[in-house]
């Protein structure tokens, strides 16, 4: 990148929040992917002005611009895929506002999301959305992937929480979108537009959300099942009944035997499926809804069934899914995780479809995730220094894709496309679709600087679009 450039960046920052050093730019140049790609300068602007100008400059100059918060995104979306400007908003990590009247909050997009869900909950408000990053990755991020969590299967997803949105267009305008308002039907709804955009069509730099009233307590339980068929009609039941439960995840009979050696609870090898079930609300209704539950899942197949007195058990109840990823490189040294979404009912079939992949290609595949939703969290464990074996993994990901589609599922429920699976959107979207998409990009972004390369494949795929209707 020329002096010149660098010297208009350093006058809209400050020369200190300019770096082309080496080790910025590689700590800048990765994220859960770990695929590396070095950027030409980074960036850390602390307004929205700041931002808007370098916007406006990158724009001007043809540079590729890439915002990032965290960089923990499993997709490849805050990757330098074509260098340019990695431009980093953790500087603007202000709470503005907690609003208790109205249960709404006012944050810049570097706050970290665990740290605003412990400042609202010191005033009796709630923020729900709950990634298993939350102690890391930002509200921005979290905004561009449109991320969930466990809690998303009673509270729903970022999506449903942000209110309105300030945005640096790729143009360098900045716009407003919905407001504090739970009522806005004026003009079209950019905020929804905006939010799981992966940042390819705006840049965040403030963010108005809804809160709730902060639950009175919480109970928890972890049931044991013989089957994970057993797991899914649970699940099924459950919420068949009208219960809605805070978190209902699942870990599967690869993951059981994964994490069996290090679990706080003992889990014995006829155990084949796991659900951790987590209700909130009055704390009055709790005993007699975990007790409804019990009785609802026992024609199912149950092993076993442990249900928390307090805390320090729910967190003993918690910490056998917070096993799951520190031992998944006991199986192998390297990892492909994938988000994948299926109908809550074809949980089982997905699983089974995955059991069949995995004993196919000789490859162990690790299954667990949010059954409340269908949201299945498949990790495919290899050792890449095998010959042919980055060849099997793509052959792998095709089947299990093709799996989903099949089960009228989703091949990203949290992680967004990104680079990592922008070959496979044409299985899940026909060609007017994603032809539509494409324009709102070329509408919002004329000379695509912001985020290229992001998920819309370069290249056609070899794996071929769905045909339209006409």
């Amino acid at each position: 990148m020329d002096a010149q450039i660098l010297a208009e960046l350093a006058a809209i920052v400050g020369e200190d929040n300019v770096s082309t050093a080496p080790a910025d730019k590689i700590t800048h140049s990765y994220d859960a992917t770990q695929k590396c790609y070095l950027p030409d300068a980074v960036v850390y602007a602390a307004t929205t002005d700041e931002v808007a100008k370098i916007v406006r400059l990158a724009n001007r100059r043809r540079i590729p611009l890439v915002p990032r918060g965290a960089g923990s995104g499993f997709s490849g979306g805050t990757l330098p895929v074509r260098g340019g400007i990695v431009l980093v908003l953790t500087r603007m990590d202000r709470i503005l506002d907690i609003d208790s009247e109205n249960l709404t909050a006012e944050v810049e997009p570097g706050v970290v999301t665990g740290e605003l869900q412990r400042q609202v909950e010191k005033l009796g408000l709630f923020y729900p959305p709950d990634p298993a990053s939350k102690e890391f990755s930002t509200l921005g991020g979290n905004v561009a992937e449109c991320a969930g969590g466990p809690r998303c299967v009673k509270y729903g997803v970022t999506k449903d929480y942000v209110l309105g949105l300030e945005v640096v267009t790729p143009t360098g305008d900045i716009i407003h979108t919905g407001g504090k308002t739970l009522k806005n039907v004026v003009g079209y709804d950019l905020t929804k537009l905006f939010v799981g955009s992966e940042g390819t069509l705006g840049i965040v730099t403030k963010i108005i959300l809804k809160l709730l009233p902060k639950p009175e307590a919480k109970k928890t339980m972890l049931v044991q099942f013989l089957t994970i068929e057993g797991a899914a009609k649970s699940v099924a039941a459950i919420i068949e009944a009208k219960i809605i439960p805070t978190t209902l995840e699942f870990m599967d009979a690869a993951t059981i035997d994964c994490i069996r050696p290090t679990s706080p609870i003992a889990l014995p090898e006829n155990c084949r499926a796991i659900l951790i079930i987590e209700v909130d609300g009055d704390a009055a209704m709790l005993d007699p809804q975990i007790a409804r539950i019990e009785e609802i899942i026992q024609p199912f197949g149950i092993l076993n069934v442990r249900i928390a007195a307090g805390h320090e058990e729910s967190e003993e109840i918690w910490q056998v899914r917070r096993n799951v990823s520190p031992n998944l490189r006991r199986i192998n040294p390297d990892k492909f995780n994938e988000d994948i979404v299926v109908p809550r009912s074809k949980v089982p079939d997905m699983i089974r479809a995955l059991e069949r992949i995995s004993t196919d290609y000789g490859v162990p595949i690790v299954n667990f995730g949010h059954a409340g939703d269908g949201n299945i969290h498949v990790n495919i464990m290899v050792d890449l220094r095998q010959e042919g074996m980055a060849e099997k993994v793509e052959t792998v990901l095709d089947e299990v894709f093709q799996a989903v589609i099949d089960l009228r599922g989703s091949i990203s429920g949290e992680h967004g496309i990104g680079t990592a699976k922008a070959k496979y959107l044409g299985m899940e979207l026909d060609v007017a679709t994603i032809s539509y998409m494409q324009r709102i990009k070329d509408a919002f972004d004329p000379n695509h600087i912001l985020n290229p390369g992001k998920i819309f494949p370069d290249t056609k795929s070899s794996l071929p679009a769905k045909a339209g209707s006409n």
